[in-house]
């Protein structure tokens, strides 16, 4: 039996007109299809056909503006190459960076636990009240949003 090697690419999603402070209006599914309409349309019927088998958005966080797809070892440069590219999702317009390409659905993870606690540590100190802070703490550290059941306390 063969086995398929995946890829899990860690993007960062940023708006230019909604404040870092503020969740993006931001639904995996729409997400999902903007990527693949990119690739349609930068690399054509070979690109989407390569990458369709095993794509999928794993994990996607509105408050901390981080997603994670999942794809294919190969078709995943489709994938890599196109992200940069993507300026709108819906009717939102932003910029994509990428954070992590990793062959594990954990390391993604730990590097997104490490990423996001050096967000916490950033925003800590721009908030008032104490209630404000344990909001954010519980925004920024949910992974109850997966498909996937990895214990977090395992990662770090």
């Amino acid at each position: 039996m063969v086995r398929f090697k995946n890829r899990y690419i860690t993007v960062e999603i940023t708006s230019p007109l909604i404040p870092e402070n503020k969740p993006l209006a931001l639904k995996s599914k729409i997400f999902h299809d903007t990527v693949l309409d990119k690739i349609q349309q930068l690399h054509g019927d070979f690109g989407i056909s390569a990458v369709r088998t095993g794509f999928l958005t794993k994990y996607c966080n509105e408050n901390t503006r981080i997603a994670i797809l999942r794809s294919r070892h190969g078709p995943h440069k489709f994938v890599t190459s196109s992200l940069p590219f993507i300026t709108k999702i819906g009717k939102l317009d932003v910029s994509l960076r990428t954070l992590h390409i990793g062959a594990t659905l954990k390391h993604s993870f730990k590097y997104i636990l490490k990423h996001q606690r050096n967000y916490l540590d950033s925003m800590w100190s721009k908030l008032k009240t104490d209630e404000e802070r344990k909001t954010l703490e519980a925004a920024v550290m949910d992974f109850t949003k997966t498909d996937v059941s990895i214990n977090i306390q395992n990662i770090a």
